[in-house]
């Protein structure tokens, strides 16, 4: 291995870790409105699209397990957004829904995408090969990982 990649401008991880916090920071003043965590905003997307789903089918949406999942659910239960209930179909799982302030956000959060798109300064074209080339990217890694097990 070449020495020049032992150099952290090198790294592609740092690369995206970098950008991973840009964006974060990005976000955070236009959810600071909706008294919502970068994190808590990813939940509350899943439940807008699909409510009612189960925990475990949310945490993989997300790529979250159970001990992050859980602690953020319970925030967003604390501040009236959720609320979780036995599942009618499997007493043993729970399922997540939305409540009346939780719908009633929604339509505060819907400019969020486009500003964030705006901040960007991309194309459109290049805004979707940016995203189609991550999601490609997390597709192999995960394809890796699941060949380690």
């Amino acid at each position: 291995m070449s020495e020049s990649f032992l150099k952290l401008d090198q790294q592609i991880c740092f690369s995206f870790y970098r950008l991973s916090n840009a964006l974060v920071r990005a976000y955070r003043p236009l959810l600071i409105e909706l008294d919502l965590t970068y994190p808590q905003y990813l939940v509350m997307m899943v439940l807008w699209n699909r409510e009612g789903c189960q925990v475990n089918e949310l945490g993989e949406e997300l790529n979250l397990d159970s001990g992050t999942l859980t602690p953020l659910l319970k925030r967003l239960e604390s501040k009236g957004l959720v609320e979780r209930r036995v599942s009618a179909l499997d007493e043993r799982s729970k399922q997540v829904f939305l409540t009346a302030k939780g719908h009633s956000i929604r339509q505060d959060a819907e400019c969020i995408p486009m500003e964030i798109y705006n901040k960007m300064q991309l194309s459109e074209k290049e805004w979707f090969q940016l995203k189609q080339s991550c999601d490609d990217l997390f597709q192999n890694i995960q394809l890796l990982e699941k060949q380690k097990v």
